[in-house]
C-alpha cells in the first residue's frame, strides 16, 4: 500500500513531462510538415556531393 504513496506523485510527475514536451514540439514547429519528410529519399535530385561522370 505504501508503493502507491510514491507510484501516484511520479506518474504525474511523468504526464507533466509529457505534456510539457508535446506542446515544446508544437511551439517549435516538429509538426508543421509531416508529408515532405517521408518523400525526400524517393526524389531523383542528385546530391551535389556525388561524382554523376564515373
Amino acid at each position: 500500500m505504501n508503493v502507491i504513496l510514491l507510484l501516484i506523485p511520479l506518474s504525474m510527475v511523468l504526464l507533466g513531462a509529457g505534456v510539457w514536451a508535446f506542446f515544446w514540439a508544437v511551439n517549435h514547429a516538429q509538426f508543421d510538415d509531416l508529408d515532405t519528410p517521408a518523400l525526400m529519399p524517393l526524389s531523383d535530385d542528385a546530391h551535389p556531393d556525388e561524382d554523376t561522370d564515373a
